[in-house]
């Protein structure tokens, strides 16, 4: 594929602290993203799980949505055309028909479009000290599958939160084409403070790719904390914007010349090596 002749475009990430109000949470996502729309913002990212978290796993099953009946996408792809931008939205929780859920990424074009989906491959099942234990498994069906979408400014990987410590995900992307990183995220504070920016760092370094990683913040009202700080991240592994703690939204300007220009200096993409 010919690369695009439009190189350069503001990207937004969008944070905020969604909670198990749906209807709440979305009004929220529109609200910031008509802001970050309104300046200047023509590729907007939004979390991980942007339109719910739930107090328990076992509610996404009790109370999720199928596709077809997500709120989600009845409202963004109207509001996409509407404000004229590309839209990624970072997860839904999508019901499966069997007692399972996918984890699953949208992105939404300039005519209100879906263009692509992802399904979070990597399920984060820890245990953290304190008693922090996390089980997504139970009841996320994993996806199979890599993908990328083509946006007017290049090549997008789409990704989700706990796949960032998996490398190779990122390299098979780089590898395919992607100029662009998605990293929308719920990042739990204890992991956040240790890890979050030196991981998104380093996937910018390896691949002489841009990473756009839209977070969840803030404090929930049963205790869970995630770590906020969307970042923007150029090739070289600059961090353009850092959203810090508290809802709101970043903008920075990209250039996809920017990753030729990484992709020149440091050609480690061409010095890959088969491992036996």
């Amino acid at each position: 594929m010919d690369a695009p002749a439009n190189t350069s475009f503001t990207v937004a990430c969008v944070q905020h602290c969604a909670e198990d109000d749906v209807e709440r949470n979305i009004d929220e996502a529109v609200h910031l993203t008509r802001a970050a729309a309104a300046a200047g913002a023509e590729f907007v990212c939004l979390p991980e799980n942007f339109t719910c978290l739930e107090e328990r796993d076992a509610l996404y099953l009790e109370r999720g949505h199928t596709e077809a009946d997500h709120p989600a996408l009845t409202v963004f792809p109207v509001l996409a055309r509407e404000l004229g931008i590309v839209l990624a939205l970072g997860s839904l929780t999508i019901r499966l028909p069997h007692d399972r859920v996918h984890n699953r990424s949208y992105v939404i074009d300039a005519q209100g479009t879906i263009i692509g989906t992802y399904n979070k491959i990597h399920l984060f099942d820890v245990q953290l000290k304190q008693g922090e234990t996390y089980r997504e498994s139970a009841t996320v069906e994993p996806g199979t599958g890599r993908r990328l979408v083509e946006l007017p400014w290049g090549r997008l990987g789409l990704t989700v939160c706990y796949d960032v410590r998996f490398p190779h995900l990122y390299r098979a992307l780089a590898q395919d084409g992607a100029d662009f990183f998605a990293v929308p995220a719920a990042f739990t504070a204890t992991t956040g403070e240790a890890h979050w920016h030196v991981l998104l760092r380093a996937r910018a370094i390896e691949n002489g790719c841009y990473v756009f990683a839209a977070g969840q913040c803030g404090k929930r009202r049963w205790g869970r904390r995630t770590y906020g700080h969307s970042l923007i991240v150029d090739p070289w592994g600059t961090v353009l914007a850092d959203c810090g703690s508290e809802p709101g939204y970043v903008l920075a300007r990209v250039d996809r010349v920017k990753v030729d220009e990484a992709r020149a200096m440091v050609p480690s993409l061409r010095h890959d090596r088969p491992l036996e």
